[in-house]
């Protein structure tokens, strides 16, 4: 299996509910995506405007078509034009 962790801090202009609205979206449409286990967004409760998005995938071959489909190609490049410093990606395998 391979869990993705995502990190973005959003910029200082954006509205919390602007990138809410778009991070719940690409989670309710990725949870419905083959092969995947677990798809969830976070928002820090320690750091202001810091988000994570957790996700869990049964191999890498759905992950590839998670990262084609129309949801993803659309929804996170928005998400990523409302971060400071783009989107940074742990990827582990166990």
């Amino acid at each position: 299996m391979i869990r993705l962790n995502v990190f973005f801090e959003k910029k200082e202009e954006v509205k919390v509910e602007e990138i809410n609205a778009l991070c719940k979206e690409l989670v309710e449409k990725s949870l419905k995506d083959n092969g995947n286990i677990a798809y969830d967004y976070f928002t820090s409760g320690t750091r202001n405007g810091v988000m994570m998005i957790c996700e869990t995938w049964e191999n890498e071959e759905v992950l590839k078509a998670h990262m084609a489909s129309e949801h993803f190609t659309t929804l996170v490049p928005m998400i990523e034009a409302l971060t400071k410093n783009g989107l940074k990606l742990e990827q582990f395998t166990f």
